[in-house]
């Protein structure tokens, strides 16, 4: 089986605590609200939320995406870390068998974070990707990943 893997990290002024929170245990609230042109909804769709839950994103008529289910594999809460993976979804493929995210947010020491993320691309052959493939994915992701930190900055009460 073939894995390929991306890992980055990124830096923000909002503690590890907020982010991961607003990020991981309540972005079925906050990410349609935040981003209605992509995420039309997020539902429960299996589980109490906690580890081994299943999560649905319907993606809004502008994505090139329908839905995306993404099952929660550890959650560490005190120490905000999270791992999933996607396992249905418009993205995969007969050669992209599954996606297994990791997110860890520590204190950078100055009163915010860094978020540490790697992605693992499952497949039962080797696979390539493209640049621009590659590209595009990370630019969502930070689209999303800016637009709660700019949330949290606006509203410093929210998730504390």
């Amino acid at each position: 089986m073939g894995v390929v893997t991306f890992a980055q990290e990124l830096e923000s002024p909002v503690a590890p605590d907020r982010l991961f929170e607003a990020l991981m245990l309540d972005s079925h609230v906050l990410f349609p609200k935040l981003m209605p042109q992509y995420i039309k909804r997020i539902d429960l769709i299996q589980g109490d939320g906690g580890v081994g839950s299943v999560k649905q994103t319907d993606f809004s008529q502008e994505s090139l995406l329908r839905y995306a289910k993404h099952r929660i594999d550890e959650l560490d809460a005190d120490n905000f870390r999270c791992k999933y993976t996607l396992i249905e979804g418009d993205i995969l493929s007969d050669d992209l068998k599954s996606v297994v995210y990791e997110m860890e947010f520590v204190d950078d020491g100055n009163g915010g974070s860094i978020c540490r993320m790697s992605s693992y691309y499952c497949s039962d052959r080797d696979i390539e990707f493209r640049d621009e493939d590659i590209e595009a994915g990370k630019e969502t992701a930070m689209e999303l990943y800016r637009a709660v930190e700019a949330y949290l900055l606006a509203n410093p009460t929210a998730y504390t």
